[in-house]
This record gives C-alpha cells, sequence and structure tokens, in this order.
C-alpha cells in the first residue's frame, strides 16, 4: 500500500468535486459500466442522499487510483454500508486503476473498516467486479454467487449481435413493422440532444404501460433522478435514447446506454393502445442494430427474468453479492 492515501468523503461538495478525477478513474476501470460513472452516482446521491455519506477515495499522489462510493444508513440491527446508486443501478463495484487492484482493495478494505457499521452489503456485482477481490479476513462474510440475474445476448464467436436474434424473434419483428405501416407513418429518432422531451415522453409510456398493473419503477424522486442524469449521460456519449412514432402519434421510447463493447438497455415505455404493432419490440430490435453498427459484441438486458428478453435470445448471466457482518464498536 506503500503510496496510496485513502479519504473518507463525507460532504456532498467535496463528493462533486471529485467528478474531474472520477471520469479519468472510471475510462481506466476495467470493470466499469455506465452506473459507476459520475453521471449516474452523483445525481443519484444528490437526488436520493439516504444516509450519511461515507464515499472512500483512494489516491497516489494527486491521482485517484481508486473509489468506493459508499453511504451509511440507520437501521433498527445497526448501521450499513451501503453502495451509492443501490436500487436504481443494475450493476455496482468499485473502482480501481488497472495494475493497482490489490492495493487499492486494501486500502477500500482498510477505510471501510475504520467506519462504524454491523454489516456492509456489495449486492449487484458483475462478473468481473474488482470488489470481487476485497478482503476483510477478521470479519464474517456471507453472501451468494447467483444474487440477481442479467439476461445477455452474448458474443458468439465472429458472429454479430444482429445474427444471434432468432429467426421466430425476426419473424415476429417483420410482423410487428408491417402493422405499424398499415397504420400510419413509421419513425423513429434518437433524442439525446432533447432529454427533457425525452424523459417527458418516457415518463408517459411508461406509466401507460404500468397503468393499473403495478411495476412501474419511473414515480416520485425517481423521475428527478432520471432529468438530471440523463444530460450528464448523453454529454459524455453514454445514453442511447430511442421514440418511435407511427401516424402522428409516439407510442413507444427506449433508454439504454452503450459503453465500450457493451450496450445496455434500462427502461422503456409504450402505449397499449398500439400493442398489436409492437412498439416496444420494434425500439429493441433497432437499439441492437444500432449497437451492432457501433461496435457493441453484447446486447445486455440487464436484471430481470421478464420472458419477452429470452424470445430475443439473452441468457442468464449472475451477479454476486457480498456480505460482511460484524459486532457493534466498543
Amino acid at each position: 500500500m506503500s503510496g496510496l492515501r485513502a479519504e473518507v468523503i463525507r460532504d456532498q461538495g467535496a463528493f462533486d468535486d471529485l467528478e474531474s478525477h472520477w471520469w479519468p478513474l472510471w475510462s481506466q476501470s476495467t470493470s466499469a459500466t455506465p452506473f459507476q460513472s459520475p453521471a449516474w452516482l452523483l445525481p443519484w446521491w444528490r437526488t436520493f442522499s439516504p444516509g450519511d455519506l461515507s464515499a472512500i477515495a483512494v489516491w497516489r499522489g494527486k491521482d485517484l487510483v481508486g473509489l468506493a462510493p459508499l453511504y451509511l444508513e440507520p437501521h433498527a440491527s445497526g448501521w450499513k454500508l451501503l453502495p451509492v446508486g443501490i436500487s436504481l443501478s443494475d450493476y455496482l463495484d468499485i473502482l480501481c486503476t488497472p495494475g493497482q487492484e490489490a492495493a487499492v482493495s486494501a486500502a477500500i478494505a482498510e477505510a471501510a473498516l475504520s467506519l462504524e457499521w454491523s454489516q456492509w452489503i456489495l449486492p449487484d456485482l458483475p462478473v468481473r467486479a474488482a470488489s470481487l477481490s476485497l478482503a476483510l479476513p477478521q470479519v464474517k462474510e456471507s453472501g451468494c454467487a447467483h444474487h440477481a440475474a442479467c439476461p445477455v445476448l452474448p458474443p458468439a464467436g465472429n458472429e454479430t449481435l444482429v445474427s444471434l436474434i432468432p429467426a421466430r424473434r425476426r419473424r415476429q419483428l417483420r410482423r410487428a413493422q408491417r402493422a405499424a405501416q398499415r397504420r400510419g407513418r413509421v419513425a423513429i429518432a434518437r433524442c439525446e440532444a432533447d432529454p427533457e422531451t425525452f424523459v417527458d415522453q418516457l415518463v408517459r409510456l411508461h406509466d401507460a404501460r404500468w397503468a393499473g398493473r403495478g411495476g412501474g419503477v419511473l414515480v416520485g424522486s425517481a423521475i428527478e433522478f432520471h432529468r438530471n442524469a440523463l444530460p450528464r449521460l448523453a454529454a459524455n456519449g453514454l445514453a442511447r435514447c430511442w421514440l418511435i412514432e407511427i401516424g402522428e402519434a409516439v407510442v413507444g421510447a427506449y433508454y439504454g446506454f452503450h459503453h465500450r463493447d457493451r450496450a445496455y438497455a434500462y427502461l422503456g415505455g409504450f402505449d397499449p393502445a398500439y400493442a398489436e404493432e409492437s412498439p416496444g419490440a420494434i425500439l429493441i430490435g433497432k437499439a441492437i442494430v444500432e449497437a451492432a453498427r457501433e461496435g457493441a459484441r453484447e446486447f445486455d438486458f440487464l436484471r430481470g427474468r421478464e420472458s419477452y428478453k429470452y424470445g430475443w435470445g439473452a441468457v442468464d448471466r449472475w451477479t454476486a453479492q457480498r456480505v460482511w457482518t460484524r459486532g457493534a464498536p466498543p
């Protein structure tokens, strides 16, 4: 750990000030996803702030080489140490500069042990998460290797994403496109340049999709969060937002991300009055085609085992969860 300095950041302003250092670290980190970017996590904390900020920054000189965005939340059983971004983020992890993972992980673990918590929970860790190397040998650990399924349309040799779509789904997609064309002019447009309008349409269509059924996630502060996060994601080239019009009506929205060689399908909505035209499926098909064109090798449908994901040929990839439990400090 020679040469490394760990700092616990408890102040909102100091957390915001990390951004200029955070982006280079995130860009280098091999396990990073859009959910670990400052474009996602800074708005999350500013919107929700559900406890006491306790982010651990690891420095080598003036360079940020590790970051564990954490906070402490009070519970009846004691304080829990949790990751910033929990619940709305499909993947969570710490960030480490390549080649320094062992030293950075040790520094984060030592700093975390200096905090007063009874349980440290790290859920939704992807397969190659840096957090999987954290070691707290004197603390009782539990967890699970199969925490949540994230169906993924995976690479297969030299095949493209589009060629991995099952023939049955392709036929269904062609029928949906013909049905939409019979109903009126069909237009699909990218909308990151106008995030406010896109979020308005996404909320409207998501609400329509889930009206009376429960299960909708765009409610209350979550809407405010996406209004704050989407412009940041778009400005950094991470957002992929599509709207589909049939006739004169906007009937479907797709909200996703693209980073390195992976596309992520985060959220969508459609007008149930156009269910026979399957605008949601048309948008996913468009997103897969465009993701392949941009060099994506995987299309990640993210957390949840909804049946439609497997119709596109997705297979389960599981996240892990780590939980450390210790007694209250004397």
